[in-house]
């Protein structure tokens, strides 16, 4: 007996090195608070900085001191043809979970969260793949064509009558009422990327920095948005123009605090313009129609003429063609 305890104790501590340890909420699975994220800050887009970035939307996630933003960032796609979709935080069982966002040939279900600058809700209508190059929609992107030279301009996608709400979560009281279509479901069955090592750097710089705190910043955090990841400072920089809803309180968004057992702060309507459902599947160039891989198990100064940081758009998906209706 006592030979075999001296085998299995430095198993036990192999094992226990080999399992990294969980530091983010990129980790979708096992981060489950039971507060949820407050409303998503108004905030303009930076410039593109170059050919070939893709716009990741900014984010609540969740650390030691509560929910802090991620901001928004143009980030290089590892892979040509690869599209993001976001992660998004989700109610179930009792408490919100947050479900990663990865990179993948199609854009899947991100819970219905209209992050704007063509994250609708569904799909993706902010730009589309053309044989190893990436067009973007400037009708919903900040983009000029002096340092971006593949672009298109598709303005039917715009409505103006719609009121948008900054709902940062999916079920529970005043969450957004989406399910993944059919198409999303068997994009499960695809090969997908998760963050690359600059967005989960970006990440983390924001865990770092107490102002990104929903305690401290109330909603409306000083670094909304960014050119490139990490760059927390200087030019290409924006600050959220306002809280996207009713703030509960620093306390509401702290771990452990009075009333945890409570639902996130009702996001109040923020402006009116927005973008119905894409029409079209989000895909690169001759793949597959609109899938959703699945993810619960890993992870504002605007110069002039820029797209309003709302605007949804209802025409296509990565190609801006098709017709898909509105879920929920």
């Amino acid at each position: 007996m006592r030979t075999i305890r001296y085998i299995f104790l430095p198993l036990l501590m192999f094992m226990a090195l080999a399992v990294p340890p969980a530091s983010s909420a990129q980790i979708g699975v096992g981060v489950s608070i039971r507060v949820g994220p407050p409303a998503l800050p108004v905030y303009t887009q930076p410039l593109c900085p170059g050919d070939g970035y893709i716009w990741t939307p900014g984010y609540w996630a969740y650390g030691p001191d509560g929910y802090y933003w991620v901001p928004g960032t143009w980030v290089l796609a590892p892979t040509p043809g690869f599209l993001w979709t976001p992660g998004y935080w989700g109610w179930g069982s009792g408490v919100y979970l947050w479900h990663a966002g990865y990179w993948g040939p199609h854009v899947g279900f991100y819970g219905g969260i209209n992050y704007g600058f063509g994250y609708v809700g569904v799909g993706y209508v902010g730009g589309r793949w053309n044989n190893g190059v990436f067009a973007y929609n400037t009708a919903v992107n900040n983009v000029s064509v002096t340092n971006v030279h593949n672009t298109y301009v598709d303005k039917t996608v715009i409505n103006n009558n719609v009121t948008v709400n900054r709902v940062s979560y999916n079920g529970g009281a005043g969450g957004a009422n989406a399910r993944p279509s059919a198409q999303e479901q068997a994009a499960e069955r695809e090969q997908h990327v998760q963050p690359t090592a600059e967005q989960s750097q970006h990440e983390q710089a924001a865990r770092g920095n107490r102002a990104q705190l929903a305690s401290e910043n109330h909603g409306q955090p000083a670094v909304a948005a960014t050119t490139k990841p990490g760059a927390f400072s200087g030019e290409g920089v924006v600050r959220a123009r306002g809280a996207g809803g009713p703030n509960n309180g620093a306390a509401s968004y702290r771990p452990g605090a009075a009333g945890a057992r409570g639902t996130a702060a009702t996001p109040a309507a923020a402006n009116s313009v927005r973008a119905n459902p894409p029409r079209a599947n989000n895909q690169a160039a001759g793949s597959h129609p609109n899938a959703r891989p699945q993810n619960v198990s890993r992870p504002n100064g605007q110069p002039k003429g820029a797209p309003h940081p709302n605007n949804k758009p209802k025409g296509g998906g990565g190609h801006g063609e098709g017709n898909e209706k509105n879920r929920g």
